[in-house]
């Protein structure tokens, strides 16, 4: 996607790393083995990672991917999988569990605490009560997330039961984020989402009775069949329910999603809203939110108070934290070089329960430079970029080595520059028009090689 895009065609994306996913090849496996078996900080790169806390430790996450769904959305592009029956989820759970004592043995994860923990999918709330006590129970024989700052539960609303909701208080859950993406039963149903509005409010009362600290709902600006009087409604029944916050994305179509695939073959229009319409609606729907008392934390994210909702995992992914990713085809990052697990259910489930050995599929392992990059394009998603954290940190003056793009933007109005790029609390900050369309302008960053080949 570029910022002149227009239409949302096939192979638009939101950009979650750098260098792009394609990049990324079993040859650097090696890199990565080699990370995981070093002391945490023991590494040049470990040690830039934090460098601005004076540890050389940098933060750790844990990242655990559930891969199983009532339906496919169409517009869906994770690693999920339908129809599933409860000996696969049990193999599947029990294999999650050995891929974490695997990790937990490697000696970059000794004497380390999580800092963040984040369930995903997928959907993590398909599994059963029993089936998610069980899960915690043999997860905590190996590793333990007690002094986390944040752990984080993805629940699709139709999956969702006044036990399993108290339960996954009682099992430490800290915040939940509430894949609602639209009210409407006829934009739900036409989007192959699972669950109906009715569902929702069901679950909202459990969820508000069990007094999570942080409860997040996500909506989606521009599925098919989204209307300016629809989209209002949503934002209404939203602030009723009135979440600590809410994030909204604007709708993309990655190349295997089942809209992609269907506009592949036929050579058809996009079913989708174009860009300037999701930019609108996104566009009111942060002015409503600001309007009720909410303030923007980033391009795709409001807050009711940001002294209590801090995105733990959000802050410090983007600050070059360490993330032990665990579960199939999960990305991560761990003592400077990125990694995804394998995407293939038989091939996973063998590695570790025949094999007793990582899913490890591929990797990469970015220069100074790329970290660099990295950092600066997920942190703009924020908004803006404090020039001194950069220059600490990676001994770079952003602002000048990306001078061109910066007055470039500035003259189309998506940025605002600051007077002094030396002076302390200098800020490179986006304007809502830059804000919105952020995704469009990271590209313009990336390394010549990387531009024009496929991001996934």
């Amino acid at each position: 996607m570029s910022t002149e895009a227009t239409k949302t065609e096939v192979g638009s994306y939101f950009i979650s790393n750098y260098p792009p996913f394609s990049q990324w090849t079993s040859d650097a496996i090696g890199d990565l083995q080699a990370a995981l078996a070093r002391p945490a900080g023991s590494t040049s790169q470990g040690a830039l990672q934090n460098s601005s806390e004076g540890t050389g430790v940098p933060p750790l996450g844990l990242y655990l991917h559930i891969p199983f769904c009532r339906k496919r959305c169409k517009f869906c592009y994770f690693k999920v999988f339908t129809n599933v029956n409860a000996e696969s989820i049990e193999r599947y759970v029990s294999a999650l569990c050995q891929e974490i004592s695997l990790v937990a043995r490697q000696p970059i994860m000794q004497g380390r605490q999580f800092r963040f923990v984040y369930f995903g999918g997928g959907t993590p709330s398909f599994l059963s009560v029993k089936q998610l006590q069980s899960l915690l129970e043999r997860l905590h024989q190996y590793v333990t997330w007690d002094g986390a700052e944040e752990v984080t539960f993805e629940c699709e609303p139709g999956t969702l039961s006044e036990p399993k909701v108290k339960a996954l208080r009682d099992l430490g859950v800290t915040r939940l984020s509430l894949g609602v993406e639209n009210f409407s039963d006829a934009i739900l149903e036409e989007n192959g989402r699972a669950h109906l509005s009715k569902e929702v409010f069901r679950a909202w009362e459990w969820i508000q009775a069990a007094a999570f600290p942080n409860v997040n709902i996500d909506l989606i600006s521009g599925m098919v069949g989204e209307t300016w009087d629809n989209w209002r409604e949503n934002i209404r029944r939203t602030l009723e329910l009135s979440p600590e916050s809410v994030t909204i994305y604007q709708m993309e179509l990655p190349f295997n999603t089942v809209y992609s695939k269907g506009l592949l073959q036929t050579q058809g229009d996009s079913p989708v809203a174009d860009w300037q319409t999701k930019r609108d609606w996104v566009r009111y729907a942060f002015e409503v939110f600001q309007e009720n008392g909410y303030s923007i934390s980033s391009a795709y994210t409001v807050v009711k108070d940001p002294k209590k909702v801090s995105f733990s995992y959000r802050d410090n992914l983007w600050r070059g934290s360490d993330l032990l990713a665990t579960g199939i085809a999960s990305f991560g990052h761990v003592g400077g070089v990125h990694y995804q697990n394998v995407p293939e259910w038989d091939r996973y489930l063998g590695m570790i329960l025949d094999e007793n050995t990582l899913p490890l599929g591929r990797a990469y392992t970015p220069t100074k430079h790329q970290m660099l990059i990295r950092e600066m394009i997920l942190q703009l998603k924020k908004g803006w970029l404090d020039l001194s954290y950069f220059k600490e940190k990676f001994d770079t003056n952003i602002f000048e080595q990306w001078r061109d793009v910066w007055d470039g933007y500035a003259n189309e109005g998506y940025a605002v520059l600051p007077e002094s790029d030396v002076a302390p609390g200098s800020q490179i900050r986006l304007t809502t028009e830059g804000l919105l369309r952020v995704d469009g302008l990271l590209p313009a960053f990336f390394e010549p090689q990387f531009r024009n080949v496929r991001y996934t």
